[in-house]
């Protein structure tokens, strides 16, 4: 049987499965035979997926008599669909292990159960989907598919704001990839993506249809200003789902980018490279910003997202560029950097969605300025979020640091493009990363020292206790492959080379064989990374100093008072909080890219009152695009209203000049 057929029948099961839930209802067992049957076929997907891409498999091909007349539905494995096929199981698995013991504490499981397997279905098909009909309906049944499980909790007023702004970007994504599929296939009509590779686009319909891709692809992945569905859309998920939309299915979206233009497209220009580029970079930095001044942890970890993926797409265009240029050898380690962070982010976002999730579930609470000190009440899920905070902000020897030095690697080989264009922005956009690493750091010292250092702020935080065996087997499995992928990332980019080779036609050099499993991207005179020896320093130094300050340290007790930051009342309102933690950010880029307006109410000498402050950040899309859109659709739609109420001369009237209209057009065409 064929590999893809095999990936069929695991999308079958998927779809089974949410029939099943169907049929069990409301029952207590459906939650862990749901999660637990999931569980098994997204292991079952993993394996398939590792042995094509380690394996060197043939792509395969299945044509299914289903679809367009003609034409039927074709499916496709590959590399490229392997690797991601690979990512999105691996998370699936993941959430469905978090989900056996995390769904017991779901009100409404069956706003939730049914819909769980289709939506991995949905992920799976687009994956697989090897013409224009089969990919856009499988990636419409997946936006509807995590539409239903966004609005799970559909009693909350902002989830349904935020399930109708998702579809409305959905659909808005889907009718882009619509127009650049039939860009390309317009020549010869071929709608497999076989026959679009083979037709001949000219260089403004290619041009148009990379556009359009990036649109539509980069709707669903979170670029900015195309972002705003997913802070909304994440937090209202539940949290095992939201570490699906944000950890695997926005890297659906960067692999629907990629099929179009990398694979379908092929030949293009480098200015290509220059907006994918330019792009990735302000959303990097944008992205990270928003994360910094949020309160809200998942939201914050929604926001981290969008900097995540900017990240990707600096790499992506970076192999746009190179590629054009025929700078391969480049090409494949721009591409090599950007699919690395793409399992990279989907490990450490899943990780620490779960993490958010685990204390939504102890404490009720997902604002930080009423959490604190959980590491004493829940040990084991600080340890699992602190790795995964190091991960996200590319500290070594995690794998989030790899990738990052792996595109910075890629930015240092910039010079070597003869356009002046990336000449100049491409070191600029560097800069701009670099400030984004900066920020993420920043933002998740905020993230953990905020939520599980200092005393509790609630009486919530105060009595929180660990969460089940199934969420921190499935959070330390995770933060397990955070240390193994950064400490020998050599088999990670090993495994990245068919799928490089693939799209770049060359690979990195082999990795596996070097000395202390050392990784070289370019040469040994160049750049290189050493995961393992950086780890077992680490561990080396820290043993030593704890053992030698146990070993010399006085054992005399002594007594003083404690470092009160100024404040001499013994309160946990006293303490750094996550506004004031963000405040010199907020002041410095607050004002000029998000319009933050604070309000502050300080008491009268003499009052017993309290004292106030109030922030306002609003999302600067918000402010120039959508805000503006929607007041003119509003208003069009008021003025438009008038014809419903016309009389039956002026609406006949109405059509004789419609019909006049369009016969003097076709005369004009003519």
């Amino acid at each position: 049987m064929p590999e893809v057929a095999i990936g069929l029948w695991c999308i079958a099961g998927f779809l089974g499965i949410g029939v099943a839930a169907t049929i069990l209802g409301g029952r207590a067992i459906a939650t862990p035979l749901v999660y637990g049957a999931t569980l098994l076929v997204a292991l079952g997907a993993v394996l398939l997926a590792l042995t094509t891409l380690l394996g060197g498999a043939a792509p395969s091909t299945v044509v299914l008599p289903i679809g367009l007349p003609g034409i039927g539905a074709h499916f496709r494995l590959d590399a490229l669909s392997a690797f991601f096929m690979l990512v999105v199981n691996l998370g699936a698995a993941a959430a469905s292990l978090y989900g056996i013991g995390y769904g017991r504490h779901e009100h409404s499981p069956m706003r939730v159960l049914p819909f769980f397997g289709p939506f991995l279905a949905g992920m799976n098909l687009v994956l697989l989907a090897a013409d224009a009909f089969s990919f856009l309906l499988s990636w419409e049944f997946m936006s509807l598919a995590s539409w239903t499980l966004v609005v799970a909790h559909h009693r909350e007023p902002a989830n349904i704001r935020a399930g109708f702004i998702y579809l409305a970007m959905a659909s808005f994504g889907t009718l882009c990839l619509l127009l650049a599929f039939g860009l390309l296939a317009a020549p010869g009509g071929d709608f497999t993506f076989a026959g679009m590779r083979g037709a001949t686009v000219g260089g403004s319909a290619a041009a148009l249809a990379t556009l359009l891709a990036l649109v539509g692809a980069g709707s669903k992945a979170g670029l900015v200003p195309l972002h705003v569905w997913l802070p909304l859309a994440h937090p209202a998920a539940p949290s095992h789902v939201s570490a699906l939309l944000s950890g695997v299915m926005t890297k659906v979206g960067v692999y629907g980018f990629i099929r179009i233009v990398f694979d379908v497209v092929g030949d293009f220009s480098s200015w290509a490279g220059l907006v994918v580029v330019l792009a990735g970079g302000a959303t990097a930095v944008l992205g990270v910003l928003y994360a910094v001044m949020q309160r809200d942890l998942k939201r914050l970890l929604a926001y981290s997202t969008v900097e995540n993926i900017g990240i990707v797409f600096i790499g992506l265009g970076l192999a746009l560029a190179f590629r054009a240029n025929g700078q391969g050898p480049a090409a494949a380690l721009a591409l090599t950097a950007a699919l690395f962070h793409v399992f990279n982010h989907s490990v450490f976002k899943s990780l620490l969605f779960f993490g958010a999730g685990a204390v939504l579930t102890a404490t009720g609470e997902r604002d930080t300025e009423k959490l604190g000190g959980l590491i004493h009440r829940m040990p084991q899920t600080a340890v699992v979020f602190l790795i995964g905070c190091m991960s996200i902000a590319a500290l070594p020897p995690l794998n989030g640091f790899v990738s990052e030095w792996l595109t910075f690697q890629a930015i240092l080989l910039s010079p070597q493009l003869p356009q002046w264009g990336l000449k100049f922005a491409v070191p600029a956009v560097g800069a701009m990363l670099a400030l984004a690493a900066a920020l993420a750091g920043a933002c998740f010292v905020k993230a953990f020292g905020v939520v599980f250092l200092s005393r509790p702020r609630s009486p919530a935080a105060a009595q929180a206790t660990e969460v089940d065996g199934f969420a921190l087997t499935a959070m330390l499995t995770l933060a397990w492959i955070c240390i193994l992928a950064g400490t020998l990332p050599g088999l990670v980019v090993d495994a990245l080379a068919p799928v490089a080779r693939q799209l770049a036609f060359v690979a990195l050099p082999p990795q596996a064989g070097l000395p202390w499993l050392s990784l070289v991207p370019i040469a040994d005179s160049r750049s290189s990374y050493n995961g393992l020896v950086i780890f077992f320093f680490l561990v080396a130094s820290g043993t030593m100093t704890a053992a030698v300050v146990h070993r010399l340290a006085s054992r005399s007790t002594r007594k003083s008072p404690i470092w009160d930051c100024g404040y001499p009342l013994d309160s946990p309102v006293t303490q750094y909080s996550s506004s004031s933690f963000a405040q010199p950010i907020r002041r410095v880029f607050g004002t000029v890219l998000f319009g933050v307006h604070e309000t502050v109410d300080m008491p009268r000498p003499g009052e017993t009152r309290a004292g106030r402050f109030r922030m306002r950040v609003r999302d600067p899309a918000w402010r120039f695009v959508y805000g503006p859109l929607a007041r003119g659709v509003l208003r069009g739609a008021v003025r438009l209203n008038r014809l419903q109420f016309l009389t039956i001369r002026r609406y006949l009237a109405l059509v004789f000049a419609a019909l006049i209209v369009l016969m003097l057009v076709v005369a004009i065409w003519r």
